[in-house]
């Protein structure tokens, strides 16, 4: 919980999170080594909620964090959009491949009841006066990832908000594939 609200503050501040090896200074590392302490305790927790499909999701998420938005992006490399986000995570981490914008995600899922949300659900909200145009991956105790606009970079925000309470759209959950590889070993 702890990370949460550095992490929180940390954007709220318009600090970076995390730096490159080349850009690092001993403040930063300082930084560095506290957040990946606090990161290393919460996904413990994490780990003990969810699934460790949905674990291991969101440990991957974590790791992309700072990694600049970029309309239409898709890697980790030149950046992302909140649905390339979302798609680069699931295809990499179970394998599964979701549509590209955030509202055929939003079809191609199973919507649940906001009370039902665990790690690794999808969350949509209404950002630009049309349903399901912003997506992010849930990430527990009232959180999302997400990479949230131009100018901005991969952080996590709380949807408890008044900007994303009054912009949720609502919860879905990703049906697994059970003919995927990544799967098998799953529980």
């Amino acid at each position: 919980m702890r990370w949460l609200i550095f992490l929180s503050l940390a954007v709220a501040l318009n600090q970076p999170v995390w730096s490159s090896p080349t850009e690092e200074t001993p403040a930063t590392s300082l930084v560095e080594r506290s957040l990946v302490s606090q990161l290393s305790t919460q996904l413990s927790a994490v780990k003990g909620k969810a699934s460790d499909q949905a674990a291991g999701m969101v440990e991957q998420a974590m790791d992309l964090l700072g990694v600049p938005y970029r309309r239409g992006g898709n890697s980790e490399s030149t950046g992302f959009d909140c649905s390339g986000f979302v798609r680069h995570l699931y295809e990499k981490s179970v394998g599964q491949i979701l549509p590209r914008r955030a509202v055929d995600q939003a079809r191609a899922t199973e919507v649940i009841d906001r009370e039902e949300l665990k790690p690794g659900d999808l969350v949509f909200f209404n950002t630009m006066r049309r349903a399901f145009s912003h997506v992010g991956i849930y990430v527990g105790d009232g959180k999302f990832i997400h990479a949230p606009r131009a100018g901005k970079s991969v952080n996590v925000d709380d949807m408890r908000s008044a900007y994303w309470q009054k912009r949720f759209n609502g919860a879905r959950r990703v049906p697994v594939n059970d003919n995927n590889p990544k799967n098998e070993n799953s529980n």
